[in-house]
């Protein structure tokens, strides 16, 4: 129970990211064209589907959440993480686009230029260190072969 609840915990993030500020910012939601629509929708559902599984990939093999408070035991270089090291923020990032796209919205193109620089940020003065300082040598290895966000063509097989 512990485990569900720290993980439902978690989604506090995304559920931030993708819903909460982009209502708050774009108080004009419509939708335009069906061809603007349905691409739109493609983008969320691919950002969505990489979501999934690299939250999958956290609690299986990493046994831990996407939250910054509760982090994986175990490096996750499996799944996505053999082509880039960041893959749920480039999930996150693609349902920002698919959502800007879909409603025609130049704020959330901007929420979503905003969070990658964010993250990009935070993962060069954080993320990083931290994972360096919980993994040692297996991080620095993995991070000389993987890209933090242009995915490798073959995958990194360590």
């Amino acid at each position: 129970m512990k485990n569900i609840f720290r993980h439902l915990l978690s989604f506090i993030l995304p559920f931030t990211v993708l819903i909460i500020v982009p209502l708050c910012i774009e108080k004009n939601i419509s939708l335009h064209s069906i061809l603007v629509t349905l691409t739109g929708c493609l983008i969320i559902a691919s950002g969505l589907i990489i979501m999934i599984l690299t939250i999958f990939k956290f609690a299986t093999i990493g046994r831990g959440t996407l939250a910054p408070w509760s982090p994986t035991k175990k490096l996750v270089i499996s799944g996505l993480y053999k082509y880039v090291r960041n893959p749920m923020i480039i999930g996150v990032f693609l349902v920002l686009i698919g959502e800007s796209l879909m409603v025609l919205s130049i704020y959330i193109l901007s929420w979503a230029v905003l969070f990658f620089f964010i993250n990009t940020t935070y993962f060069i003065v954080f993320e990083e260190p931290g994972l360096k300082k919980r993994f040692g040598y297996e991080y620095l290895e993995y991070k000389q072969h993987v890209r933090r966000w242009i995915p490798r063509i073959t995958p990194y097989n360590p």
